[in-house]
């Protein structure tokens, strides 16, 4: 049975709901904007290590609570201690990231109010990202004398080519919903009102897809770009072969014979 309640209590710095085969997390500090503190970190790691152990999984979303997705890291956390802080902030994001791309479920970003300096880079990270209009967008590094994290400078430069990449990491200005899908950074911009129920139904059309393909294709294109053709044709035919074997695979020919829709499990 479907629930849509969170698995956690809402005193704790992250969410989790579940609705069938699609998970969300949702980034639990509004106050803050969703800053994101050691607390924090160490639960979207928890979750994440979670999530990668559970086939049933097919499509997950990170979003934040209150009036924002995220304002970046806790500079509170920064200040105190700068090397040790950052340290207990940038270990557990990173080896929740590299989780994450390895997973067969999609990674949508729901986003609102603000995506800025981590927020931004978590957010770069997703295969599919549907924003608010009135949303604001800034990497916002340099703006406090650091360079990005996160996974901000593999995924940027990928999004939105080199020369471009390094204006938005380097000047930090703040970039709008309408310049964000302009260059690619966002999918989908939607009306604030609408933006829930659009990520749910997209969400929900990605998780009764053939799970293991979505797998093999997000990280064929993640990867082409550190390989030559040789190599990225030997990966697809190695991916391919994977696809062949699975039940979905099957169900996919049967009902493309029989003329009629493919109802994937996933498996």
């Amino acid at each position: 049975m479907s629930s849509t309640a969170p698995l956690e209590t809402p005193e704790l710095p992250l969410q989790i709901e579940r609705e069938g085969a699609v998970v969300t997390l949702r980034f639990n500090r509004p106050k803050a904007l969703n800053a994101i503190d050691i607390p924090m970190a160490q639960a979207f790691l928890r979750a994440v290590r979670a999530l990668a152990a559970d086939n049933s999984v097919r499509a997950i979303v990170l979003c934040g609570a209150g009036r924002g997705f995220m304002a970046g890291g806790d500079l509170a956390t920064l200040r105190a201690d700068p090397n040790q802080g950052a340290s207990e902030l940038i270990g557990p994001l990173h080896e929740a990231i590299t989780l994450l791309s390895r997973m067969d479920a999609p990674l949508i970003a729901q986003v609102h109010g603000v995506a800025a300096g981590a927020g931004l880079s978590l957010m770069l990270q997703a295969d599919f990202v549907i924003a608010a209009e009135g949303t604001r967008f800034s990497l916002a590094y340099a703006n406090i004398g650091a360079s990005c994290d996160v996974g901000a400078s593999w995924a940027l430069p990928r999004l939105v080519g080199l020369r471009r990449a390094l204006e938005i990491a380097m000047l930090g200005e703040t970039l709008s919903a309408a310049d964000a899908e302009r260059l690619g950074l966002v999918n989908r911009v939607a009306p604030a009102a609408e933006l829930e129920s659009e990520v749910k139904a997209f969400a929900q059309r990605l998780a009764s897809g053939p799970t293991v393909a979505f797998g093999q294709l997000r990280r064929l294109m993640r990867e082409s770009f550190s390989r030559d053709l040789p190599a990225q044709l030997d990966a697809e035919a190695a991916g391919f072969l994977k696809c062949a074997a699975t039940d979905d695979f099957k169900t996919g020919i049967d009902a493309f014979y029989a003329k009629q829709p493919a109802h994937f499990t996933g498996r």
